[in-house]
């Protein structure tokens, strides 16, 4: 006997994306153009402006933004971070991290709404086109072209936009690897903002699960006031006594961008874009109602309660912030103009010489912090009677660029005791920087009992 298989469908929506039966749900969110929107739009079209002009910006000879992975050389407003400022670097994530939970513990999901790339080039670049030019081919045409520009500018944060826009004009075969990341890059793009969409912010990024343990009932939300809005009621049957303001036209819903009903309380694919807000107030205005049914406001005070502006997080982020910041700015202020160290050379024993000298090569690392070419000298102080054997000094090394020489260190071989030495030298640029590095080295062993035979 035939069973036949019985799905059961599940009791509500399981994803905003998703049809009851598992299908794709495609959402074309119908723009509400109101106030919020008119800001919107003028915050998107700066940040795209932004994020094209970004690498071309320079503060003192340095990138405003770069992130240069070959020579692992970081740049964030002008100042430079290397390998070795990892703590500095530490403190700059964690007050950037810090505060973007601050400001969601304050204004909830402000930065999904106004400032992510995700929200600003879906809904004020992709989408306006999409709704512009009906034909599929042109239209995914004009994504591709969006999607080159993009990559490019992308790529110009990590290898400099000069580069890029050489490589731009000239054979992919002279540079096969930015060549194809800027092709993966694009695919990516064209996949994201063409086909996957708004199920980037409700299924992929993290931020909006991390909701529930940045926000509270104080932190600000897009909501809807139940009570004012409760019971709802179509407009053509009156407004009974007792019937709230909601009007049940779903304009709300169809102006979402994820699909959600804001009228079912937080959820998590809000993104606190305030298309719902400009949807409603519409309404409102035709209606003869006073605005805000759907507004910006806490879960309390949607409840009736008052709203606490400072409570425990918003104190205590402040406060780790300003240690962090107060931190990066005093080891920026304290860091030297060039780093320098003293290395051995490795599985390099020291050398005894027929003149009664031991040579041992040193290797020297040097790194100019500085703004401008700095040329560094070189002295050995200790022991007495040892010289040095450094012909590449005086060496001139340019600005933000790091050198490593191998020189040999000439020592008596009587300053050597049991097998070692303690070698001192003296680095200096003649700029006001100077530094005395000390290191052990190696050479034959020298007992007290040899001399007294002799």
């Amino acid at each position: 006997m035939d069973e036949q298989l019985t799905l059961l469908e599940p009791p509500e929506r399981v994803l905003s994306t998703l049809n009851q039966d598992g299908t794709r749900r495609w959402l074309r969110p119908k723009v509400a153009m109101g106030r919020w929107w008119r800001r919107r739009r003028i915050v998107a079209w700066a940040l795209m402006a932004l994020f094209t002009l970004i690498p071309w910006i320079e503060i003192g000879g340095r990138p405003l933004m770069r992130f240069d992975l070959v020579t692992r050389n970081f740049s964030f407003f002008g100042i430079a971070f290397r390998p070795t400022d990892s703590l500095l670097l530490m403190l700059l994530l964690l007050s950037i991290f810090l505060s973007i939970f601050l400001v969601t513990a304050l204004a909830g999901r402000a930065w999904c709404g106004w400032a992510c790339p995700q929200t600003v080039y879906l809904e004020f670049l992709f989408r306006p086109i999409e709704r512009a030019i009906k034909n599929k081919a042109l239209r995914w045409a004009a994504f591709t072209v969006l999607a080159l520009h993009l990559a490019n500018t992308f790529l110009s944060y990590f290898a400099g936009p000069r580069a890029v826009l050489s490589w731009s004009f000239g054979s992919p075969a002279e540079h096969p690897a930015a060549f194809a990341l800027v092709l993966g890059t694009t695919a990516l793009i064209l996949f994201d903002f063409g086909w996957f969409r708004e199920q980037m912010c409700t299924i992929v990024c993290p931020y909006a699960r991390l909701q529930s343990g940045l926000l509270d009932r104080d932190s600000l939300i897009i909501g809807y006031d139940a009570q004012r809005g409760e019971p709802r009621g179509r407009l053509k049957t009156g407004k009974e006594a007792g019937a709230g303001d909601c009007i049940d036209c779903n304009l709300c819903v169809a102006a979402c961008p994820t699909g959600i009903d804001i009228r079912e309380g937080l959820q998590l694919e809000c993104v606190a874009c305030v298309q719902c807000v400009d949807a409603c107030d519409a309404v409102m205005d035709k209606i003869h109602r006073p605005r805000g049914l759907i507004r910006y406001a806490s879960q309390n005070a949607l409840a009736g309660a008052g709203r606490k502006v400072w409570r425990a997080r918003t104190l205590i982020y402040p406060i780790i912030i300003f240690g962090c910041v107060a931190g990066l700015v005093m080891g920026l202020a304290g860091r030297d103009p060039a780093l320098v160290r003293l290395l051995r050379v490795q599985n390099v024993p020291y050398l005894p010489q027929a003149d009664g000298t031991v040579l041992n090569p040193v290797r020297l690392s040097i790194e100019n912090r500085g703004e401008e070419a700095r040329t560094y000298a070189l002295e050995l102080l200790e022991p007495d009677g040892a010289r040095l054997l450094a012909p590449m000094f005086p060496l001139t090394i340019p600005a933000g660029e790091e050198r490593t020489v191998v020189l040999q260190a000439v020592i008596p071989a009587g300053a050597f005791e049991d097998g070692r030495v303690e070698a001192r030298l003296r680095i200096a640029d003649g700029a006001g920087y100077e530094r005395i590095l000390k290191e052990t080295l190696p050479g034959p062993l020298h007992h007290a009992e040899e001399d007294d035979d002799e």
